[in-house]
C-alpha cells in the first residue's frame, strides 16, 4: 500500500498512540475532579497545554483545546462575531476556505451580519489589494487559511498582517490546520495573528481533537457553555489521552519539520516534472510559495474520482482535493475561485506526501500514472 492523502488524515505516530493508551489506562481521572486523581490529570493537561505553547512560541494561556479543525474555525467565526456584534457586524474571508469557515460565514448571514469574500487570483493566492478595498470602519473579523487544503498554495499571511497592523479592531484569524509542522511557523502564526485553529490529526495525532490559539486579551464568545472548563472558555470534559497524544504528536513533527520540508519538496518535484510531460494532464499545484506536500492535477476528460479508483486498483490511495467535500462530486471550491473552469475543475486530484513516503514509492506512483493514463486514451 502506498498512501498519498496526508492532507485528508495522517497515520498517528506510534509513539502518540502509546501515549494515548497509557494515559487513558493510567491517569483516567477528571482534571475538574478535586481529589489527587484529578490533580494528577490536572497537572498532565497543564504540561501537555505548555508543551504545545512553547513549540508554537506562545504561552499557555493562549491555548484551548477542541475537538478539531471544524470547532476550531466554528468557534472562532462565530464566537469573535457575537462578541464584537455591538462594535460592527461585517466579516471578511478568502473565497477559498475551508468549509468550516466559508458555511461558519453563510450561517452568520442568516444572523443578520454581512460577509465578503476576498478574492484569489489564477494561482490560488489571495488578492491582499482586493483585501483591502473590502475593509470597512465597521468590519470586525478577518479570516484567511495558512496553507489551502486543495492546491496547496500558502497565503500571505505576513502581508495580511502588515495591512492589518494599523487596523487594531479587526481580529486576524488563521485556519493554520493544514499549515501546523508543514511549513515554518513565522509564515503563518505572525505577532498580528489574533486566533489559530488547529487539528491534531493532520500531523500525526489521533483524532476527534485539536486546539485553538487565542491571543492574550482577545476575547471571544463560548460556543460550549456548561462546567467552566477551559477558562469557562470551552465546557467539556477534556480528552486528556488525546491530548497528550497531540502534545507528543506535534513535538515529533516540529522536529522533523526540516527533514519533511526537505523531503517531501524533492518528491514532489519529481512528480511535478514527469507529469508536465504529459500533454493532457493540468497542473494545478506550483512549487513556489505552495507548501511543499501538495500536488494537484488532472488528465483531460477524466473525473476525479475515477482516477481516485483507479489508483486505488493498484493500492495507491490519493484523493479528489478536499477529502471533507469529496463525496459530495462538486468540483474543487479553491479551483473555482481560481477561475478554472468546472469541467476541468472536476478532473483534479489531490497527491499530499509526508515523510514516511519514499522514493520508491513515488516511482511506483508514476508508473502506476503511466498506465491509467494510456487506459483513458479513449476518454481524452
Amino acid at each position: 500500500m502506498i498512501y498519498l492523502d496526508n492532507s485528508a488524515t495522517t497515520r498517528p505516530y506510534p509513539e502518540a498512540l502509546a501515549t494515548y493508551t497509557e494515559v487513558a489506562s493510567k491517569i483516567w481521572g477528571n482534571p475538574s475532579s478535586l481529589h489527587n486523581l484529578g490533580a494528577q490529570a490536572t497537572r498532565l493537561l497543564d504540561a501537555s497545554r505548555k508543551q504545545i505553547a512553547e513549540l508554537l512560541g506562545k504561552t499557555a494561556q493562549e491555548i484551548f483545546f477542541t475537538s478539531g479543525g471544524t470547532e476550531g474555525d466554528n468557534w472562532v467565526l462565530k464566537g469573535v462575531a457575537f462578541e464584537k456584534a455591538r462594535y460592527g457586524k461585517h466579516i471578511i474571508v478568502s473565497d477559498i476556505e475551508h468549509p468550516a469557515v466559508k458555511e461558519s460565514a453563510v450561517w452568520l448571514i442568516q444572523q443578520g451580519f454581512e460577509v465578503d469574500f476576498a478574492p484569489v487570483d489564477a494561482q490560488g493566492f489571495v488578492d491582499v489589494k482586493r483585501l483591502e478595498e473590502l475593509i470597512r470602519t465597521d468590519t470586525i473579523l478577518v479570516s484567511v487559511m495558512a496553507v489551502n487544503n486543495e492546491v496547496g498554495s500558502i497565503q500571505p499571511i505576513p502581508a495580511i498582517s502588515d495591512l492589518l497592523a494599523d487596523k487594531p479592531t479587526v481580529s486576524f484569524h488563521v485556519d493554520a490546520v493544514q499549515a501546523a509542522a508543514k511549513i515554518p511557523t513565522v509564515d503563518y502564526l505572525t505577532e498580528r495573528v489574533d486566533f489559530a485553529s488547529f487539528s491534531g490529526h493532520k500531523f500525526h495525532g489521533v483524532r476527534g481533537v485539536g486546539f485553538v490559539y487565542i491571543k492574550s486579551g482577545k476575547k471571544i464568545m463560548p460556543l460550549l457553555t456548561g462546567g467552566g472548563q477551559e477558562d469557562n472558555k470551552r465546557s467539556t470534559t477534556e480528552n486528556l489521552p488525546a491530548i497528550a497524544a497531540t502534545a507528543k504528536a506535534l513535538r515529533m513533527s516540529m522536529e522533523n519539520l526540516d527533514a519533511f520540508v526537505a523531503k517531501t519538496a524533492q518528491m514532489k518535484r519529481i512528480i511535478l516534472e514527469e507529469l508536465r510531460t504529459y500533454p493532457d494532464v493540468t497542473i494545478f499545484s506550483g512549487q513556489e510559495n505552495f507548501a511543499p506536500h501538495v500536488l494537484t492535477f488532472g488528465i483531460k476528460g477524466v473525473r476525479g474520482e475515477v482516477l481516485v479508483h483507479a489508483f486505488e486498483n493498484y493500492e495507491i490511495y490519493i484523493s479528489t482535493t478536499s477529502a471533507c467535500s469529496s463525496k459530495a462530486g462538486k468540483p474543487a471550491g479553491t479551483l473555482i475561485a481560481m477561475g478554472v473552469p468546472p469541467k476541468v475543475a472536476t478532473t483534479a486530484v489531490r497527491v499530499s506526501l509526508d515523510l514516511e513516503n519514499d522514493m520508491s514509492q513515488v516511482e511506483q506512483f508514476l508508473t502506476t500514472f503511466k498506465i491509467i493514463y494510456q487506459q483513458t486514451k479513449k476518454v481524452r
